[in-house]
C-alpha cells in the first residue's frame, strides 16, 4: 500500500476546504510526523485531530536518529523549515512514500533525495477518484481554495477543477 506522508501546508489548505476527513479516507495510508501534528496544526482542533486518528490517520513519532537527521537537513537547506525536514525523512524512510506538500522548495529537495511529491490538487483529484464526496463538494472546496490569499495554488489550476474535471 502506498503511504502519503504530509506536511502541514497541504493538511491545512484540506481542512480549510473542508476535504480533510475525505483526506485522511483514502485508501492510502495517510502519515503526519508527530512534531507538525502537535506543533503546525493548530487550525485543527483537539477534537479535530482526535476524529482524524480514529479515521485512520497515522502520526508517526520520529526515534532520535530521525530527529538528528532532520537537524541535519535543516542545517544544510536552510530554505526549509525543521518542520519541513521532518516530513522530508518521515517520507525517504518509508517505502512506497510520496511526499504531499505546498512547498516548492521542499519539492524540489525531495527530488534530489528520491522521494516523489504531490500537492494539495493530486490530493483532491484522489478524493475525486475514489468517489470519497460529492462533485458539489469538490467544486465548493475548489472555491474556498480559490478565494483564499494564503493558498499559494496557482489559479488556473484550480479554476480549471471547477470548470472541468469536478464536473
Amino acid at each position: 500500500m502506498r503511504v502519503i506522508v504530509s506536511d502541514t501546508s497541504c493538511v491545512i489548505d484540506l481542512h480549510k476546504a473542508g476535504l480533510l476527513e475525505e483526506f485522511v479516507c483514502l485508501r492510502e495510508s495517510i502519515v503526519f510526523p508527530e512534531p507538525l501534528f502537535d506543533d503546525e496544526a493548530i487550525s485543527i482542533t483537539k477534537a479535530e485531530k482526535n476524529r482524524l486518528i480514529k479515521l485512520g490517520l497515522e502520526v508517526r513519532c520520529l526515534p532520535g536518529d530521525q530527529v538528528g537527521r532532520a537537524g541535519q537537513y535543516y542545517n544544510r537547506y536552510r530554505q526549509l523549515k525543521i518542520h519541513d525536514c521532518f516530513a522530508l525523512i518521515v517520507a525517504e524512510e518509508t517505502d512506497k512514500s510520496v511526499l504531499l506538500t505546498g512547498d516548492k522548495r521542499l519539492k524540489a529537495i525531495a527530488h534530489q533525495h528520491g522521494v516523489r511529491s504531490h500537492g494539495v490538487l493530486w490530493a483532491t483529484d484522489k478524493i475525486h477518484d475514489q468517489q470519497l464526496c460529492t462533485l458539489g463538494k469538490l467544486r465548493q472546496a475548489m472555491r474556498i481554495l480559490l478565494g483564499d490569499p494564503f493558498v499559494y495554488v496557482p489559479e488556473h489550476l484550480i479554476q480549471t477543477r471547477i470548470d472541468r474535471k469536478y464536473r
